[in-house]
């Protein structure tokens, strides 16, 4: 029963910080954001509601500079202010906007967002449990492995998604008559967008696949719903 004690440890560990991290997620959410106001984006949001037959799409502004876009485990999905000033700015169109909206709109759809809260807990329960062992037998290293292989997990779980809403997301626009050429057209942009001021990589492409991976497979998928024949 001892050999079992650092898994079971690292269980309690993961169910309690993925309560603890629901908890905070939307303490901080409900504290820092109000609901968007802007009569453009509005309509930019009202032809998205009508191509998925409801009522409205609600975003919220999330009170933080980063530029980012984020859909929370409860549904709700946030636009951050560093991004709408980027709006307001004339550095991002209403269109662009609006794509950032459906996509994430797909992480909600897909069950990207609730999943996410639980896999982070799984990856930390994970990481506990195999710094644990490794650090029995590769006493200075088994952390670092622990913690390297748990990222390189959490990583591909992440382009994994983001290619699954920017599929769901290419639908959508093209649906509500928006298109997707918005979508292709921001993601030209993220990097610039994104880039901190003291130069490392910018966040948005941290856990996100490479730009023209994702514009390649938007028009793989345009081609695959108009019937054209799939590039090799």
């Amino acid at each position: 029963m001892i050999r079992f004690t650092p898994i079971l440890l690292a269980i309690l560990y993961g169910f309690a910080m993925y309560r603890f991290s629901a908890w905070r997620t939307r303490r901080e959410l409900d504290e820092r954001s109000t609901e968007l106001a802007d009569p453009t984006l509005k309509s930019m949001t009202d032809k998205l509601a009508r191509a998925l037959d409801i009522p409205r799409v609600r975003v919220h502004i999330y009170e933080i500079d980063p530029v980012n876009g984020l859909a929370a485990p409860d549904g709700r999905i946030f636009i951050t202010r560093g991004f709408y000033r980027k709006y307001q700015n004339g550095e991002v169109t209403a269109d662009e906007m609006a794509s950032v909206i459906a996509h994430e709109l797909g992480h909600v759809a897909l069950g990207h967002s609730r999943r996410r809260m639980i896999d982070f807990s799984g990856q930390n329960a994970l990481r506990t449990a195999l710094a644990m062992v490794l650090s029995r037998f590769l006493p200075g290293i088994g952390v670092w492995i622990a913690n390297s292989v748990t990222a390189l997990l959490a990583a591909r779980l992440s382009r994994g998604d983001e290619f699954e809403a920017d599929e769901y997301a290419s639908a959508l626009l093209t649906k509500a008559g928006i298109g997707t050429s918005p979508q292709k057209s921001l993601f030209l942009k993220l990097e610039e967008l994104t880039q901190s001021r003291a130069g490392s990589a910018p966040a948005w492409l941290m856990s996100h696949p490479k730009t023209q991976a994702r514009i390649d497979a938007i028009e793989e998928h345009e081609r695959r719903w108009l019937g054209e024949p799939q590039q090799t």
